[in-house]
């Protein structure tokens, strides 16, 4: 379980502690150098990293000829860069890369939630939750690239679960706009997914 204070400090503002300790736990891990590598779709064992050095250094190594995703968040490591020498050591910094990934989650969140019309029933909500990670995981939602895709602009008020863990609702209220436009403002930034296959193949 991801520690709170990581939670309140390093994750996207309109995701709900529960939503964030269930996206990481669905697509990520607990140990923020944890990188892994898949090519033509199989799973490819990398030595465990033991330092953010040694992370990086496994990432730069794939980056030309597989999909390397790395972090807490699983964070694609395409995301963002034009080419494999731009990828920076935030990758696998914990607060940066769980910041990264629930912005894009958001991003992804609000993209299913406008497929399904903006539904405001709570009951919704477990299956767009699933389809945004299907979609994170996959990198497509019916046939378009949700790393690619636009925002669908302001942030869309998604009824999620209550966590029992999360921080008061007072708290959660407070949460200024001008902090998720920033959020989002991150996101966008990284409009572009690069299929790291690509690079330098033949």
């Amino acid at each position: 379980m991801l520690d709170a204070a990581l939670i309140k400090e390093c994750t996207d503002p309109s995701l709900k502690p529960a939503i964030v300790e269930q996206f990481v736990a669905a697509v990520g891990s607990t140990d923020p150098l944890a990188v892994t590598v898949k090519s033509g779709g199989r799973l490819v064992l990398v030595p465990k990293a033991r330092s953010a050095d040694e992370a990086m250094a496994v990432v730069r190594q794939y980056a030309g000829q597989a999909v390397v995703r790395v972090g807490l968040t699983q964070f694609p490591a395409g995301v963002g860069v034009k080419n494999a020498a731009d990828l920076k050591p935030d990758l696998v910094d914990a607060c940066e890369n769980l910041r990264k990934g629930t912005s894009m989650f958001a991003k992804i969140l609000r993209i299913v939630a406008k497929w399904y019309g903006n539904p405001q029933s709570e009951d919704v909500f477990p299956q767009i939750f699933d389809d945004a990670v299907h979609a994170w995981k996959t990198g497509e939602l019916e046939g378009v690239s949700v790393f690619q895709a636009p925002d669908p602009g302001d942030p869309i008020e998604l009824p999620q679960p209550n966590d029992v863990h999360s921080t008061d609702d007072e708290e959660a209220a407070a949460t200024t706009h001008e902090k998720q436009a920033e959020a989002n403002e991150d996101v966008d930034r990284a409009e572009i997914r690069i299929d790291l296959s690509r690079i330098g193949g033949n």
